[in-house]
């Protein structure tokens, strides 16, 4: 964007002036009032970092938008697609550089524009993240019967059941734009820590890589695109004084790198993604999200993302490594397996 140009200044002064008119009602006045402090910042033009969060109901987008806030971003929750861009540009008159906005299925169609309106803020030079918050169907019956309450399109027709299965249909395009994260299982401590981490990664264009572990007791995750099993190798688990340790720990790292079987798969699953990560490019995808599961996620899927998350640092610009069955102390949330 050019900075201190006036016929751009005038420019954005007249658009942010009509989109206030337009899209949020603004009297011509009021729009006038806000579009006249928009000329200062004209002159020093400045990219935002906006977060958008999307999702089922029930899957924690609450607890993504608060830590947000709590790091100094500027939250909305439940804003309507069709004012996404004046929101922007309000913020932007107002001088805040960063902002995380929660969108979801009762924006009714209009949600459909939503891959249009990012690729705009993205075109205008915004950095632009957007995290898709999933969760299995029996977590989500789980946590309506727990808190007892409504669903956003249950009605008197319409089970939970039936309004949980109509709301992933409506959403299911949305998945595939950016982080897609299942939050089923997760305790809130991980899902906040998580959340950080997406805010940390660079907002730009291309391929995010996730490496996640986890454990096959605790069922498979909605949002792998790729699942390894590696219960096949020696287990630290049977080693007592290795059971209470996880995969993040020295002793059980000596113990993996040991075995000739580990380093066989952990060589073999890295030259599987050397050799395949550019097709998934070249398939612009937002993001590949890689399971590595072992019985209970805490000793061998762990020590595995770790290692392939330093290795793929070379091959793409963002890599991205969770643990499922542990928290961010390395300490298990389940019953050791």
């Amino acid at each position: 964007m050019p900075n201190g140009d006036p016929a751009y200044a005038a420019e954005n002064l007249a658009r942010i002036r009509r989109r206030l008119r337009r899209e949020c009602g603004m009297p011509p006045q009021d729009a006038l009032s806000v579009g006249m402090r928009t000329i200062a910042f004209s002159f020093y033009f400045f990219a935002m970092e906006i977060i958008l969060i999307s999702g089922l109901s029930g899957s924690g987008k609450s607890v993504a938008l608060h830590v947000l806030e709590d790091r100094g971003y500027y939250c909305v929750d439940n804003l309507p697609v069709d004012i996404l861009g004046g929101l922007v540009d309000l913020l932007q008159v107002e001088g805040y550089a960063r902002a995380a906005v929660a969108i979801d299925v009762r924006s009714g169609a209009a949600i459909d524009t939503l891959p249009e309106k990012i690729r705009i803020l993205r075109q205008a030079g915004h950095l632009v993240s957007f995290l898709f918050l999933d969760t299995q169907d029996d977590t989500l019956i789980k946590r309506y019967s727990e808190t007892r309450r409504r669903h956003p399109l249950a009605s008197d027709a319409r089970t939970l059941v039936e309004a949980i299965s109509e709301e992933r249909c409506r959403l299911r395009p949305l998945a595939g734009l950016g982080h897609h994260m299942d939050t089923s299982g997760l305790r809130a401590a991980q899902l906040r820590e998580w959340t950080l981490q997406v805010a940390a990664a660079p907002a730009q264009e291309g391929l995010t890589l996730h490496i996640q572990s986890f454990g096959f007791k605790h069922g498979l995750p909605r949002d792998a695109d790729l699942v390894f099993d590696a219960r096949c190798l020696p287990n630290p688990y049977y080693e007592a004084v290795l059971r209470p340790l996880t995969g993040l720990d020295a002793p059980v790292i000596e113990f993996l790198e040991a075995e000739a079987s580990v380093l066989k798969m952990r060589a073999d699953l890295h030259r599987f993604l050397h050799d395949w990560l550019p097709a998934y490019r070249l398939d612009n995808r937002a993001s590949l999200t890689v399971a590595i599961g072992c019985t209970g996620g805490q000793h061998r899927s762990v020590y595995l993302a770790e290692w392939l998350g330093r290795q793929c640092q070379r091959l793409v610009a963002r890599v991205l490594v969770r643990h499922r069955a542990i928290d961010g102390t390395g300490v298990p949330p389940f019953p050791p397996a």
